[in-house]
């Protein structure tokens, strides 16, 4: 699960039987030796596929972590670049990782929960990585208009999605254990810990971006493989927020200051999906 210097088993299962927001404070000084950070090589495909989308002069990193997606951004925004995610442990690991000012605009961080951001239309670009699967599938709408919402007209909201497991595969039963697991454990224990790996379908995630208020673009991050039957493995979504011009979204192609942390408390009382 973890590199020698990762987090323990026990550990791990402390992590596990906490709330999400204390589960993620008391990972957070390992998380970036856990195989959950997003690797590298997708971090490069993602700033390779979006970097022709720009210019961009300020973007958001929603749902941060320890920054990971911060540093893509930073290579990507020219102006200004600000992290939000609820856990305060994620958050000083993230703000220890930029510390020293590298390349690109300077990191705000805020605490904040990414259903109630607290935020204006101030961002040309938005960024997520790794998330989705501690939002449940109700909580899609009011996340993605909280996004919208702190975007630009003509601003983009990014994110890599990958296909689904083949049908009987090794990936598709761990992902149907794990997901089972999780129900049975938020069943009998609280706090509930909210993640899951099969509630962000591609088609239901698109039907909820465009309602939204957004246009949608499906790209394919080619040099992260295709499958078998030729399709992408991951693919990158770029939803636009309109200009003030347009008419309505479209279907898609397929070519620090605040904190808000309290609004999160009800997150581990929510019933699982």
């Amino acid at each position: 699960m973890s590199t020698p210097h990762g987090p323990t088993l026990r550990e791990l299962a402390v992590q596990a039987l906490s709330s999400t927001m204390r589960g993620y404070d008391l990972l957070a000084p390992k998380f970036d030796l856990t195989p959950y950070r997003t690797p590298d090589r997708v971090l490069d495909a993602v700033a390779r596929a979006v970097r022709p989308l720009g210019p961009f002069d300020s973007g958001l990193d929603v749902c941060c972590g320890t920054g990971a997606g911060a540093g893509v951004l930073r290579g990507l925004c020219r102006r200004r670049v600000t992290g939000v995610d609820f856990s305060a442990g994620m958050l000083a690991v993230a703000r220890a990782a930029h510390a020293d000012g590298g390349g690109g605009p300077a990191v705000d961080w805020v605490r904040a929960d990414a259903r109630a951001l607290p935020f204006g239309p101030v961002f040309d670009l938005a960024l997520s990585l790794g998330a989705f699967g501690h939002f449940l599938p109700r909580e899609r709408p009011g996340l993605f208009a909280q996004v919208h919402a702190s975007l630009r007209p003509g601003g983009s909201f990014v994110f890599p999605v990958g296909a689904p497991p083949e049908a009987g595969s090794r990936a598709y039963w761990a992902m149907l254990g794990f997901d089972g697991a999780m129900r049975v454990r938020n069943a009998l224990w609280r706090p509930r810990f909210i993640m899951y790996y099969r509630t962000f379908p591609l088609a239901g995630v698109v039907d909820d971006l465009v309602a939204a208020g957004f246009g949608v673009r499906l790209l394919p991050l080619e040099e992260l493989g295709r499958r078998a039957d030729g399709s992408p493995r991951p693919r990158l979504v770029v939803a636009t927020r309109a200009r003030r011009r347009d008419r309505k979204a479209d279907r898609p192609t397929a070519t620090g200051a605040y904190d808000t942390s309290r609004t999160m408390e009800s997150q581990d009382e929510r019933e699982p999906p």
